[in-house]
């Protein structure tokens, strides 16, 4: 026993030395087995991980559901519901407005107007139409020069009773759309409610059937800059006076803030749809146009609408005083603001009034 003690206390000593001698080899060693070990440990970590997805993380976000395309009118520069809207024909009708031509039908569907001196101071207007599609419109009547070239730029169909000498010889020349009455009396019809000439009327129905047959299906055009909406928190112009010729025929508009157009009136009383009620375009147009006669088939009015002159835009409540701009036939008229800046229109009817250079415009 004491032989055992005596070698294991001669052993330690031995030993401890050793292990001091070369424990930075040993921590050196210890270190790296660790080392190695934590290795293998992710190594088979990933590898057992590899057949599964990817840890979601639940504070992501969707993605954005992508919008459908939004298609405008390029005649109104209201919403339309596709793209072949936007291309759809467009219908220009000539329409009467003498004491037995009123109310008319179909003007408040319409989405441009021009408005003009036919003969003898009564007005007349040419109305455009492309995605509304009223059932009755009229009366109908006869075209002048100065309407065609308004409407040319549109690429539209022309609607009318005959015309002018000249008018006519400009539709029948082989670059407009002419669906002249003379010609395609299936599309009109004489209402037994009036008498001739203020009784021709028509409809979309057969003016669709008639373009249809003719091969005229759609209109490709630039129409007017458009804006949406935005009512001035403090109207300046409420009430609009254009002097055209006399008072049956002199036009006056009062704003509507709560719909942000302008209620319609034509010699002291309110200009009515028969069918739709009060004429109220969103936008209401002035333009100060020359005027002489001029003899054709007859002395006729003649405007020049070629060149440029005095322009009111209301529209929010407000008037722009700027000037109008046409430099061709088939060259769409513009409205610039006094930096010679287009104005944009709001969305919506927009009628367009020639008042002769010698007659006023005011408002309050």
């Amino acid at each position: 026993m004491d032989g055992q003690k005596t070698v294991r206390h001669s052993l330690w000593p031995r030993l401890t030395g050793w292990l001091k001698r070369h424990r930075e080899r040993i921590y050196f060693g210890i270190a790296l087995v660790v080392i190695i070990g934590a290795g293998l440990g992710v190594l088979d970590y990933l590898k057992a991980g590899a057949d599964y997805p990817p840890p979601t993380n639940s504070l992501s976000v969707a993605p954005k559901k992508k919008e459908p395309p939004k298609f405008y009118s390029p005649l109104t520069g209201e919403l339309v519901p596709n793209e072949a809207a936007t291309k759809r024909q467009v219908t220009a009708i000539m329409i009467e407005n003498s004491t037995s031509a009123r109310p008319q039908s179909g003007l408040k569907a319409a989405g441009v107007v021009f408005e003009a001196i036919a003969e003898g101071g009564i007005t007349r207007f040419v109305a455009l139409y492309q995605n509304s599609r009223p059932g009755l419109i009229g009366p109908v009547r006869s075209v002048r020069p100065y309407f065609v070239e308004w409407l040319a730029p549109f690429d539209s169909a022309v609607a009318h009773i005959g015309g002018s000498k000249r008018a006519l010889d400009m539709v029948r020349g082989g670059t407009f759309k002419d669906i002249d009455q003379f010609f395609n009396a299936q599309a009109y019809w004489r209402a037994t409610d009036r008498y001739a000439p203020h009784n021709v009327y028509t409809s979309f129905d057969k003016l669709d059937a008639l373009n249809a047959a003719k091969g005229y299906v759609s209109s490709s055009f630039s129409g007017f800059p458009r804006k949406p909406d935005k009512p001035s928190p403090q109207p300046t112009a409420t009430k609009i006076q254009m002097d055209i010729s006399s008072g049956l025929y002199n036009v006056s508009y009062l704003y509507n803030p709560s719909d942000n157009n302008y209620l319609r009136f034509q010699g002291g009383q309110p200009h009515l749809d028969r069918e739709a009620g009060q004429l109220a375009p969103k936008v209401a147009i002035a333009i100060k146009v020359p005027m002489s006669l001029g003899f054709e088939d007859g002395w006729r009015e003649q405007i020049n609408t070629i060149g440029s002159g005095q322009a009111y835009v209301f529209q929010d409540g407000t008037v722009t005083e700027g000037t109008w701009r046409k430099t061709g036939v088939k060259d769409q008229i513009q409205f610039l603001d006094p930096a010679g800046k287009a104005i944009q229109l709001n969305a919506g009817q927009t009628w367009i009034t020639a008042v002769p250079n010698n007659k006023t415009v005011s408002w309050q």
